[in-house]
């Protein structure tokens, strides 16, 4: 069953340079019960994505629909399905409001959302998600600031939990966390993902972690999706330049590892002013002529696995567009 549908969506943001199209296009699908991974440099729209998703910003156009309906922008069946879409941002400290214990902090959903549970069965409630995400209840009376990071997160996880959602929107939920900390929050989310039939959208750039988490990933570049496809064909076989590239920067400690693609050159454009044709041009480097001046349709090809959907994956590149491969003679540059 597809949980969450994107199609075409575009987001704007009106600045004094300009007009900014921080998502321009992104469609995607989650199917209920999977992990999508969002990657990219900061700055690519991931957190405009899901900040749109859950109607923190609002979109210029294109359309969101979640179980099979149009999510509604605002009123009463905005609010309703604010049970079901949860967010959990990167900073535990500015989500969490340090003049409340972490026990009002994760009781105050059920306050507004479920006024109808005593105060006795709201406690009863908080306890069992604190343990569920390995908190001491014995800590509700505590301040943020008496709990450590991962404390914290754990928290703001409950706080989440707390309306029963079926999707949770994480974004960059655990780039805060020391690595070993980052660990046992990853392991907590699968291992609720496994117990509550969770659905999660993951905001990162931090591919260290997507393979751990993630069933598919999407890679975002200046507002666009430029590849989507099952985590393992993504990690084994990148197909677009800048997904090699990406992959290509992650450390690697095994010693017969291949060496590592060579990283893009140059500085992210600005979005103020993307680049013409295809956006990623201005540091590909297998860029040709066509690169310059026409913008690539996303081409799909058949991994023969479960993949986007049904064994497909997505590319915004001409290098794989089997009508009209790149002729060798036309690169303008390459890769050494």
């Amino acid at each position: 069953m597809t949980l969450l549908e994107v199609h075409d969506l575009d987001v704007r943001f009106a600045t004094p340079g300009g007009v900014v199209r921080a998502v321009d296009g992104v469609s995607l699908s989650l199917r209920a019960g999977e992990t999508l991974a969002i990657v990219g440099e900061s700055g690519c729209g991931k957190s405009t994505l899901a900040r749109t998703i859950v109607g923190i910003e609002r979109a210029h156009a294109g359309q969101l629909h979640y179980a099979g309906r149009a999510l509604p922008t605002a009123g009463p069946e905005r609010r309703a399905l604010a049970r079901e879409l949860q967010l959990i941002f990167q900073d535990p400290d500015a989500s969490l409001n340090p003049r409340m214990t972490i026990g009002s902090a994760v009781t105050e959903p059920l306050i507004i959302h479920r006024p109808e549970l005593s105060r006795g069965e709201r406690r009863q409630a908080v306890d069992v998600l604190l343990r569920r995400v390995g908190i001491d209840p014995l800590l509700f009376d505590r301040y943020p600031h008496e709990l450590s990071g991962g404390q914290r997160q754990r928290v703001c996880i409950a706080r989440a939990l707390s309306l029963e959602p079926r999707l949770l929107i994480l974004d960059e939920a655990v780039s805060a966390l020391d690595v070993s900390i980052r660990a046992q929050i990853l392991n907590l989310l699968v291992e609720l993902q496994r117990s509550l039939g969770l659905t999660y959208l993951f905001i990162t750039h931090d591919l260290g972690v997507v393979r751990h988490i993630a069933h598919r990933v999407a890679v975002m570049y200046l507002g666009q999706i430029v590849e989507e496809a099952d985590t393992d064909a993504l990690f084994e076989r990148p197909e677009h330049p800048y997904t090699r590239a990406l992959l290509g920067a992650v450390l690697r400690v095994d010693a017969d590892a291949q060496r590592p693609t060579p990283g893009v050159s140059g500085d992210v454009p600005s979005p103020l002013r993307p680049p013409s044709g295809c956006r990623f041009h201005t540091r590909c480097p297998l860029v040709f002529e066509r690169c310059r001046n026409e913008a690539p349709a996303h081409y799909v090809l058949d991994e023969g696995a479960v993949g986007a959907s049904a064994g497909e994956r997505r590319v915004r590149c001409f290098l794989v567009d089997p009508s009209r491969p790149a002729p060798r003679g036309e690169a303008l540059r390459s890769a050494d």
